[in-house]
C-alpha cells in the first residue's frame, strides 16, 4: 500500500511537470459563405493553463480578437459557438452562417506565462465568387495604329481563371475567339478592332463576372461610293451619293469646279449618320441643265485627316430611272418607261413604245 502511495504521488507530479503540447488542429478548411465550419484544437498537460482560440491577421492590418478562452466564448456573435471535450481536452469553434469576412487564420493558443505561450495556426477559406479589380481596364478611346493593352484582374477564392471574348464572338485581334489570361495586347490596333471586348473572370462559384470594356479607334477618313459615274438626262433629276467611315464623325462637302455646294434651287444635300462610324451623303442635283455635267467631288475631314472621292455626272439621251421616274411604277406608263435596273458594265434601259420594247445598252 505505501508503495502504491508513493508510486501515485510520483505519477501525478510528473504528469504535472510536464510541457503542454497541442496534438491536434484541423486541416484547413474550405466553406461556401452560408455554411458551417468546425475548427478543433486537441492539448495535451494543459489542465492548469488557458487556452485560448484568437482570429489573427498575419498581415497586421488588425489587431489580433480573443473569441474564447478555456470554455468561456468571448466574442458576443450568435454565429459563434466553442464546445469543450473534457475526455479529449479538445475545444471545437464552430461558426454558423458563415460570411466572406470569417475568412483568415484562427490560432489555438495556450498561455504557459507573462512572455511564454505555444500555438498553432488553422486557416479558414471562404468560397467566394469573382470580383473584378478595380485596377481593370475600362473603356478606351485611341488612335489607329497605337499599341493597346488591356488587363482584367479578379479576386474571389478559388482564384479566378480570366479569359476575353468580344461581341457576337467575332474573333480577336490575337486571333481564335476566346483569350485566356490577364492581359489581352494588341501591337497595332486597327479600326476593324473596335467595339466591345469582354473580361470574363470565373472560378467554379456562382454565376462569375463580366466587364464590357468597349474601345472606340479614331481613324481618318475613309470614303467608298456605290458607283463613280452616272448618267442624266437634260431637264431630270440625279442622286450621287457616298458612304464615309470615320471617327470622330466627319464634316463632309460636295464640290463641283471647286466650289462647295449647299442646298439651294439646284442642289439639296443630305447626311445619314447610321452609327457613330458611318454617314451616308447624297447630292441631289435637280432639273440637270447642261453645266451641271461633270464631276463632283465628295470630301471628308476630322482631326486625323481627309479623304476625298470623285463621282462623274455625264449626259445620256434617255433619262434614267430612278430618280427620273419616280418610285411609283404607275408613273412608269405616262412616261412611256417600263423598266430600269442598273448592272456593273451596262446600264438597261427598258422604254415603252406602243406596245413594243426597245432594249439600250449603254456602256460605261
Amino acid at each position: 500500500m505505501l508503495i502504491l502511495y508513493f508510486h501515485q504521488k510520483f505519477w501525478n507530479t510528473t504528469f504535472s511537470q510536464r510541457t503542454p503540447t497541442i496534438s491536434h488542429i484541423t486541416q484547413k478548411p474550405i466553406k461556401d459563405i452560408g455554411g458551417t465550419a468546425e475548427m478543433t484544437c486537441s492539448v495535451l498537460y494543459a489542465m492548469d493553463f488557458p487556452v485560448l482560440w484568437v482570429k489573427v491577421d498575419k498581415e497586421k492590418i488588425t489587431e489580433p480578437v480573443v473569441l474564447s478562452s478555456g470554455s468561456t466564448l468571448i466574442i458576443k456573435d450568435s454565429r459563434f459557438s466553442l464546445r469543450q471535450d473534457i475526455d479529449s481536452t479538445s475545444f471545437t469553434l464552430q461558426i454558423k452562417d458563415i460570411q466572406e469576412t470569417d475568412a483568415g487564420y484562427y490560432r489555438c493558443q495556450v498561455l504557459l506565462g507573462l512572455n511564454n505561450k505555444i500555438s498553432a495556426d488553422v486557416e479558414l477559406e471562404v468560397r467566394r465568387p469573382p470580383i473584378i479589380s478595380d485596377n481593370s481596364t475600362r473603356s478606351l478611346v485611341v488612335n489607329e495604329g497605337q499599341p493597346v493593352k488591356l488587363e482584367c484582374y479578379a479576386g474571389g477564392f478559388p482564384s479566378p481563371r480570366v479569359s476575353w471574348r468580344r461581341e457576337n464572338n467575332a474573333i480577336l485581334p490575337t486571333g481564335g475567339s476566346i483569350y485566356r489570361g490577364n492581359i489581352l495586347k494588341i501591337p497595332v490596333i486597327t479600326k476593324e478592332d473596335r467595339g466591345t471586348y469582354y473580361c470574363v473572370a470565373e472560378n467554379g462559384v456562382g454565376k462569375g463576372a463580366r466587364r464590357n470594356i468597349a474601345i472606340e479607334v479614331e481613324f481618318a477618313p475613309v470614303i467608298t461610293v456605290p458607283k463613280p459615274r452616272l448618267g442624266q438626262a437634260l431637264q431630270y433629276d440625279m442622286d450621287l451619293e457616298c458612304h464615309v467611315e470615320a471617327y470622330p464623325p466627319p464634316a463632309i462637302i460636295w464640290i463641283n469646279n471647286g466650289v462647295q455646294l449647299s442646298n439651294n434651287q439646284h442642289y439639296r444635300i443630305s447626311h445619314f449618320a447610321t452609327a457613330d462610324e458611318f454617314t451616308d451623303t447624297t447630292i441631289r442635283i435637280i432639273t440637270i441643265e447642261k453645266r451641271q455635267y461633270g464631276d463632283y467631288i465628295c470630301k471628308a475631314s476630322n482631326v486625323l485627316g481627309t479623304a476625298e472621292v470623285t463621282v462623274n455626272l455625264y449626259e445620256t439621251i434617255i433619262p434614267v430611272c430612278p430618280p427620273a421616274c419616280g418610285q411609283s411604277s404607275s408613273h412608269l406608263r405616262s412616261s412611256s418607261i417600263k423598266t430600269a435596273s442598273y448592272a456593273t458594265v451596262y446600264e438597261c434601259l427598258i422604254i415603252t413604245v406602243a406596245s413594243d420594247f426597245i432594249l439600250y445598252l449603254i456602256t460605261d
